[in-house]
């Protein structure tokens, strides 16, 4: 369960999801594959999410049933899919798919998190040591003996001691807008119009919907609750609304490309498959083709994004470094104009 959400990690669900595929695929059935699942998974609230549907399965309920009454937990794709398969009699592929979509969603955030580890490390080297060196040249004088290092430290920690509160203040508020649902339209807002975050948000976002949706209506879900549900899949306020607006042209007998006409967020290239996969019949293939082209061009964003912001933040260090030299042979000229 996530820090800002009460919903099942990705890291969690990852394990999850393969095991009830393995477990199903082996011929055990579903009821008897969440308890063999239940035990042997660490994490506590998806234990309690697996024990609460196992109970609700003996109690008569269905999968799906048993499914969306945890969607609060659980993800809108994963509550679609699991119950589109019981009804179609193809659970099998349907976790198989479930397994697959977060082990690539997984990849999805080891590459954001691989990318954005020494541009951090940066950030954070130029935070500590720029500040120390700059309070210390102001702190320090030519003519003042003084000064007393160990004070000086005492002092440093204090104001670093002072900063990580305000970050955690602003942090633990950004928690709890986040857990009110109102911090996800403040940093969608940043994060989909923001230069160089924009093209990583959309794409990946794009990536989600277009896997989600191939997967949504391969497992035999009407087509305008299959738009909906990929739609919540975005992570992204903005441009889950925008993709919404699709469904109920397509329930007004629109076709997939009239209905897309406007959307702000949908690539051209992506329209254009759209418009194949609707001609030929072979729309999820389209669609899974479109997934995979917005992946590798949201790679290649957060390749792009990574190198602006190392290059942010060496400009960032050689402004410090420069103002400390500025600093200290100006102090250190000043004392040869106090000699004369």
């Amino acid at each position: 369960m996530g820090i800002v959400s009460p919903q099942l990690s990705t890291k969690t669900l990852v394990p999850l999801c393969r095991q009830l595929a393995t477990s199903y695929d082996a011929g055990i059935p579903i009821l008897r594959t969440l308890e063999i699942v239940h035990k042997n998974t660490r994490d506590r609230a998806a234990r309690e999410v697996l024990e609460r549907m196992g109970r609700a399965i003996r109690n008569g309920k269905t999968l799906g049933e048993a499914a969306r009454a945890q969607k609060d937990r659980l993800p809108p794709i994963m509550v679609e899919l699991l119950a589109s398969g019981e009804v179609g009699g193809n659970l099998d592929a349907s976790l198989r798919d479930l397994a697959g979509y977060f082990e690539e969603r997984q990849r999805m955030k080891r590459t954001i998190i691989g990318k954005s580890i020494y541009p951090a490390l940066q950030l954070a080297a130029a935070w500590f040591l720029g500040s120390f060196a700059l309070m210390l040249i102001r702190q320090m004088s030519f003519t003042d003996t003084s000064f007393n290092f160990n004070t000086y430290l005492e002092y440093y920690m204090r104001f670093q001691g002072a900063a990580m509160l305000l970050f955690g203040s602003g942090a633990a508020t950004s928690v709890v807008l986040a857990r009110l649902g109102i911090f996800k339209w403040i940093w969608g807002y940043v994060a989909t119009h923001v230069w160089p975050l924009a093209p990583v948000t959309r794409r990946f976002a794009m990536a989600r919907y277009f896997r989600s949706l191939s997967l949504l209506i391969g497992s035999g879900v009407p087509i305008v609750r299959a738009l909906e549900r990929a739609a919540a899949t975005c992570a992204n306020p903005y441009i889950e609304r925008d993709l919404l607006k699709p469904a109920p042209l397509v329930a007004g007998g629109s076709t997939l490309v009239e209905a897309f006409a406007h959307s702000e967020y949908l690539p051209e290239t992506a329209r254009e498959l759209l418009h194949v996969g609707e001609q030929s019949g072979k729309l999820e293939a389209a669609l899974n083709k479109a997934a995979q082209y917005q992946m590798d061009e949201a790679v290649h964003a957060v390749n792009v994004a990574t190198r602006v912001g190392e290059v942010a933040i060496s400009l960032a260090v050689a402004v410090v470094v420069g103002y400390i030299v500025i600093s200290f042979y100006s102090s250190y000229l000043g004392k040869f104009d106090e000699l004369t």
